[in-house]
This record gives structure tokens, C-alpha cells and sequence, in this order.
């Protein structure tokens, strides 16, 4: 970020959704115990991830990738009366911190924290989601989203995070893991099934909504 933005990103978290006092606990415990503590969704983020959920009242929210928690927690401030949401994490390290969060939040109940592939435990979900949050690895991006699309309802709202990476997605000649991101892009605005739109929040964030 150069002064102004940074400016102004500051000026936005200070007026923004003030944030469950359990985030910055994970937000600490993150920075210590984690070697990518810039994977954590931020309180700007998170405030934004808490009021879509709310406004979307979800019964099933479905998480692909937990990393430590923070978002999850964001997601479930949002969600129906007794609705859940189901959240996977590979790591297994990272789900070992999720999980020491999640026992300590209100939310404890109401989030069911899964360890292992995404791929392979997708299609074993019975549930229709009506929000879900996309923020795994980045090879996997289209092969989650097409897990999800048809368990989606219509009108669901699925989020993808990092879909400007870093800036690359500009670039004419881009590497390996940006042409992966380029192309995800390209194929959520050409899907006849959904509208959507990338948010140049934090490192950009892909609103999708099913018709």
C-alpha cells in the first residue's frame, strides 16, 4: 500500500463493523503460531464477510479453507436461527488452532470444523448452502467452485478471496499461479449461471450471486 491508501484503509477499519473481541486473540495467536499470518481475513474483511452473511440470513454456510478461524467467525455472527455452517480446513496444524478458537467463541455451536480434502469432502455434504466462502488454494478454485454451484439455492451468494493476487492479474504475461487466478476470473464472468463482480477489497473479492 502506498500512504493513502494505507490512509485509508485505516480510516475504513476504524469506522467499520467493530469485530467479535475473540478475532483479535486469533489474530495474535496467528502471528505467533503461523508461518503466512497474512492469510488472516483482517478486521476490514471480516467486518465485510459478517455483514454479507447477515444480509443473506444464511441456514447452511459452507467455508473452504479455515486457516485459523477468523473468517468463520465472521461468516457465523450472520447466520439463520439454528443454522450451522460447515468449514474445511487441509492443514491440519491450522485446524488444530481453528478449533482451540472455536471452542472458546459464542459460535462454538454452531460451526463444524472438518479436516482433510475439500475435493473429496464436498460431495459428501447433504446440505444446500446459501452462502459460501471460497479461500483455499488457488489450483483449486474452479474445481470448488463447480463442487458447490449445484448445491447452491438460487440466489446464494458464493465470496472467492484473493482473485486479484497481489496485482498480477493485470499482467499480460503472468506466472504459473496468476494464470490460474486469471482464468478462474474469466470463466466466473462468462458462467450464464450467476452474476457477478470482483471488489477491490484487500486483495480482491469475487461477489457471485446464483440466479
Amino acid at each position: 500500500m502506498n500512504n493513502l491508501s494505507e490512509a485509508i484503509h485505516d480510516y475504513c477499519e476504524k469506522l467499520s463493523l467493530n469485530p467479535d473481541p475473540i478475532l483479535r486473540d486469533i489474530d495474535r495467536a496467528t502471528h505467533l503460531e503461523t508461518l503466512a499470518p497474512r492469510m488472516l481475513s483482517g478486521s476490514l474483511q471480516g467486518a465485510f464477510l459478517t455483514l454479507i452473511s447477515k444480509m443473506v440470513n444464511p441456514k447452511v454456510i459452507l467455508e473452504i479453507g479455515t486457516f485459523t478461524g477468523y473468517s468463520a467467525i465472521c461468516l457465523a455472527h450472520g447466520l439463520a436461527q439454528n443454522g450451522h455452517l460447515i468449514t474445511i480446513e487441509y492443514n491440519p496444524e491450522h485446524a488444530f488452532i481453528a478449533e482451540r478458537f472455536f471452542n472458546q467463541s459464542s459460535m462454538n455451536d454452531r460451526i463444524r470444523l472438518i479436516q482433510g480434502d475439500a475435493k473429496a469432502i464436498i460431495p459428501t455434504l447433504d446440505s444446500t448452502f446459501d452462502l459460501v466462502f471460497i479461500d483455499a488454494d488457488k489450483e483449486g478454485y474452479s474445481v470448488y467452485f463447480d463442487l458447490v454451484i449445484d448445491k447452491c439455492r438460487p440466489g446464494a451468494v458464493i465470496l472467492v478471496d484473493n482473485v486479484l493476487w497481489d496485482g498480477k492479474v493485470i499482467d499480460p504475461n503472468p506466472d504459473k499461479k496468476t494464470k490460474i487466478i486469471q482464468d478462474f476470473n474469466k470463466k466466473i464472468a462468462a458462467d450464464t449461471r450467476v452474476e457477478s463482480m470482483i471488489l477491490p477489497l484487500r486483495d480482491g473479492i469475487q461477489l457471485i450471486r446464483k440466479k
